[in-house]
């Protein structure tokens, strides 16, 4: 059976196949040799238009009517006698101009008194004793084909006589038609054609002159008339055939763009009728298959309740995947925070030594202006009371900090500025570094450096850097913490110590993972500070220095005043 219907799909598609290439072809042809016949048509009644107007100068170049009003300088009748002219030629217009260019009659009354003189026409009619033709492209983009004469009395010029050839009658004439017609002169420029934004151009410019949206119409012509001959040219996304004609009238050429939709209509008609008739022969064949197939329906429904059954247990083991999953997330944010506020348990004691010295000398200033109070002095005591209310500010400014790296960082994120979160980060451990005799310097640009994040975390990210540099450090003669930011193509955060440096480079941003002695730390803040940079779409890299120390590196994208504009 399946032997029998892969014969009869494979007799069907050749068939198919045949048939459209022979029927193809032969319409094809008859299509083409219609164009033929319909160019030669066109081309031949321009031809006679042509011709039909070029006489028209000569004989009334020769008007005794028109010699005497341009001797006599009375036109009132001239006008009158254009018009009754121009209605048995069937010129488009007729103008009567003196020697000077000035219109003195014309058919078309606007155009009286309108000077021709500096236009190709009337300069070349004065040059010779002949007929001349001219084509001069107006405002509108239209052509304009003119046969000019001079006329002569007594061996001297009086004036000129043109004739404008109605040759836009023609265009009118092939909008009803559905090929693209045009005309192009010696030079190629198209001056007559069925596409009016053509005018004045080449036709490979015409033709590249397409809308938008014909590539897409012409992608999907070519997927669905697969068995379309090669096309000349595409208009408006659809395949043409090409016929040319020449006219032998001043190297003037006119070309025709026929479609193949009609071609396709013919052939496809037949096709559909032969898909029918295979169309019913396979429908028998897949009823005879169809009989065999509900001899296994039963068997697959057997088997379709066990997958289904399957599949529950498959979506359940999801669910309570991803609600582990979502646990671990809340576990991980919990973790980072606790490393956070530990981080912040270390700097307490510090920042405790650091608030005694204040309340000290807070304790020494009270004293001092209780006894110049007594002694009436209390102009000295007023100067004491300022000195404490400094040292309040500065107690105030580092608990501030300690209160803002307490708190949660937040999911919106905002711009910030990297030398701000820096500078707050080394206030906070500035007792910490002090404690540790540690010499810290920093190269900053002078231009501010902008990333997009949560300030909270990036200086926790810091925070964590300087205390990994503090306790490398540790045992050093003279520790050295340098912090450099640059800005270029990213913003980069560069923190380098004079450590003994990093033996194992590949674990060290595995949680857990740590080189301090127990009791000393659990190595999450390196864990920590590479999810944080990575959430910025950033990263966090370390490496060991050229002589000796670690170097650790964080780079951030960089906001510029086009990302921010965006955002």
């Amino acid at each position: 059976m399946r032997v029998g219907l892969a014969v009869v799909i494979a007799i069907a598609a050749v068939t198919i196949w045949v048939t459209n290439s022979f029927l193809t072809d032969r319409f094809t042809q008859n299509t083409r040799n219609r164009a033929e016949l319909r160019l030669a048509l066109y081309s031949g009644n321009l031809q006679s238009e042509l011709r039909r107007n070029a006489i028209v100068p000569q004989l009334l170049a020769k008007d005794p009517a028109l010699i005497s009003a341009l001797t006599s300088g009375d036109f009132s009748l001239s006008t009158a006698r254009l018009i009754s002219f121009v209605e048995e030629i069937g010129a488009a217009s007729l103008m009567l101009l003196d020697s000077d260019g000035r219109t003195v009659a014309a058919t078309d009354r606007t155009k009286i008194g309108a000077n021709y003189r500096g236009n190709e026409f009337f300069i070349s009619a004065l040059r010779s004793n002949l007929t001349v033709f001219s084509s001069e492209r107006s405002e509108s983009n239209a052509h304009k084909f003119t046969y000019a004469r001079r006329l002569d009395f007594q061996g001297q010029v009086i004036g000129v006589i043109a004739v404008e050839a109605d040759l836009q009658k023609f265009e009118r004439a092939w909008a009803g038609i559905s090929d693209v017609v045009f005309v192009t002169d010696s030079q190629g420029t198209i001056i007559l054609t069925t596409e009016p934004r053509w005018r004045g151009l080449s036709e490979e410019a015409a033709l590249m002159r397409q809308p938008a949206q014909g590539a897409i119409e012409r992608a999907i012509q070519a997927t669905s008339d697969w068995t379309q001959v090669p096309a000349d040219a595409y208009i408006r996304g659809e395949g043409v055939m090409r016929e040319d004609a020449r006219i032998p009238f001043r190297g003037w050429r006119m070309t025709s763009f026929t479609g193949y939709n009609s071609v396709r209509e013919k052939v496809n008609a037949v096709l559909a009728l032969e898909i029918m008739v295979f169309a019913v022969l396979l429908a028998l064949a897949f009823y005879a298959l169809n009989r065999k197939s509900l001899l296994r329906m039963a068997l697959f429904q057997r088997e379709s309740a066990d997958l289904r059954a399957l599949n529950l247990r498959l979506q359940s083991e999801i669910a309570e995947r991803e609600r582990m999953q979502e646990s671990l997330a809340v576990a991980e944010q919990s973790l980072a925070q606790e490393s956070k506020l530990a981080a912040l348990g270390e700097m307490s004691a510090a920042v405790s030594h650091e608030l005694n010295q204040p309340l000290a000398a807070m304790k020494t200033y009270l004293a001092g202006a209780r006894l110049l109070l007594r002694r009436n002095r209390p102009e000295e005591a007023l100067s004491s009371f300022q000195r404490i209310d400094d040292l309040i500010e500065r107690m105030g400014s580092i608990t501030k900090q300690l209160k803002s790296y307490a708190r949660k960082g937040g999911d919106v994120f905002n711009p910030v500025e990297m030398t701000d979160a820096l500078n707050s980060a080394l206030s906070m451990m500035e007792p910490q570094l002090r404690q540790g005799h540690v010499r810290i310097g920093r190269i900053l640009p002078d231009v501010p450096v902008r990333v997009m994040g949560d300030r909270v975390r990036i200086e926790q990210v810091i925070i964590n850097l300087l205390r990994n540099a503090l306790d490398a450090t540790k045992g050093e003669p003279d520790p050295e913490i340098e912090i450099l930011l640059a800005a270029g193509e990213t913003a980069t955060l560069t923190v380098r110590d004079n450590g003994p440096g990093i033996e194992n480079l590949d674990d060290l941003f595995e949680p857990f993972f740590t080189t301090k002695q127990p009791g000393d730390g659990v190595g999450l803040g390196l864990a920590i500070s590479s999810g944080i940079v990575s959430d910025l779409g950033g990263r966090l890299t370390a490496r060991n220095g050229t002589i000796r120390g670690a170097v650790f590196e964080v780079q951030l994208p960089i906001l510029t005043e086009e990302i921010e504009a965006a955002e």
